[in-house]
């Protein structure tokens, strides 16, 4: 079942997201606000919320793209599906399909590849949603 968002949840969630940039050193606020404009200029049709206590924009019901700020390593820039790009600048993260970069600077965004990795954040999406269901369902009918 989709539901749509009214202008009001979409005017929170943005402000969420807002929010958190707030919360920052002036520093790590600026890489969050480079990186926001970005990626709402690329991807106009996803939404965004605090997920997990950090920034992260949706496509569908699939995570895409997020950042975490972090008083030691700056500000970490995730792709769901990083690992599937090809692009050597991000690094596999986790055990699943994520890449990251780290900037702790906003001079280091390169705007360029930048929207590039976005624009395959989102065209190569990974239906995480439906992974996790299907391993979940074995767990479940066990418990039954």
């Amino acid at each position: 079942m989709t539901t749509r968002k009214s202008k009001k949840q979409t005017a929170d969630a943005a402000d969420f997201v807002a929010h958190y940039a707030e919360t920052l050193t002036v520093e790590r606020a600026a890489i969050c606000q480079a990186l926001r404009a970005q990626i709402d200029a690329v991807l106009p049709k996803a939404t965004s919320k605090i997920w997990h206590g950090a920034p992260v924009w949706f496509i569908g019901e699939n995570p895409v793209v997020g950042y975490n700020a972090t008083a030691k390593m700056g500000v970490n820039l995730l792709f769901w599906n990083g690992q599937s790009f090809g692009e050597p600048a991000l690094k596999a993260a986790g055990k699943f399909r994520a890449a990251q970069i780290q900037f702790t600077d906003v001079s280091q965004i390169d705007t360029k590849a930048l929207r590039r990795w976005l624009q395959s954040a989102c065209t190569d999406i990974w239906d995480s949603r439906s992974y996790f269901l299907a391993r979940k369902a074995p767990q479940e009918k066990a418990r039954q």
